[in-house]
C-alpha cells in the first residue's frame, strides 16, 4: 500500500472517530456525571475514555455497537479511578477509640432506635449510619458507596421515613 493510500485511510478513520465522538459526547458526559457526581470528574472521564477509544478504534468491528462500546470504556475508566485510590491508615489504635466513649445509653428509647436502625434494609442503613454516626457528607457517602449524590439523598430520605414509620411517628 502506498503512503498516500495509508494517509487517506488514516484520514477516514480520523473523520469517522470525530463524528462518533461528537455524536455521543453528551450521552457519555451524562453517564460519567451519574457515575461520579462531579462535573470536572465527568469531563475527565469522558476525555480519558475517548482517548482510549481512539487508540482502539481500529479494532471496533461493528460501528453500530459503538455507543455500547464507548459506555463500556467509560465504565472501566471510572473503575480505574478507584483502583488508584490509596487509603490512609490511622495511627489511632482500636483501644484508643473505645476509651473515648463516655457512656452507653441503655434506655428503652435508645434500644428501640438501635433495633429499628438494624432492621432497615442495608441500602438505607449504610448511608444513614455514615451520615449520622460518622459525620460524612452526602458527597463522601456517594463516593464510598459508588452512588450518585442524588441517589444518596433519596436513600437517606427513605431511611428516615422508614425509621419514623417503625418508631410510630408520622409527623
Amino acid at each position: 500500500m502506498s503512503s498516500t493510500a495509508a494517509a487517506g485511510i488514516a484520514q477516514d478513520v480520523s473523520v469517522d472517530f470525530e463524528k462518533l465522538a461528537k455524536q455521543y459526547w453528551r450521552d457519555l458526559y451524562n453517564y460519567a456525571y451519574r457515575l461520579s457526581g462531579n462535573r470536572h470528574t465527568a469531563e475527565d472521564l469522558v476525555q480519558e475514555s475517548l482517548a482510549r477509544a481512539w487508540r482502539s478504534f481500529g479494532k471496533l468491528q461493528n460501528r453500530q455497537a459503538a455507543k455500547g462500546w464507548l459506555y463500556t470504556i467509560l465504565r472501566r475508566e471510572n473503575a480505574r479511578r478507584f483502583e488508584r485510590c490509596r487509603f490512609v491508615q490511622s495511627d489511632i489504635t482500636p483501644e484508643e477509640l473505645d476509651s473515648k466513649r463516655e457512656s452507653y445509653d441503655t434506655s428503652t428509647e435508645a434500644f428501640v432506635l438501635r433495633r429499628a436502625i438494624r432492621e432497615l434494609p442495608v441500602e438505607y442503613r449504610e448511608p444513614l449510619i455514615l451520615q449520622v454516626l460518622h459525620g460524612c457528607s452526602q458527597k463522601e457517602i456517594a463516593d464510598r458507596l459508588n452512588l450518585t449524590s442524588a441517589g444518596v439523598g433519596t436513600r437517606l430520605f427513605r431511611a428516615r421515613k422508614k425509621l419514623r414509620t417503625a418508631l410510630g411517628d408520622q409527623g
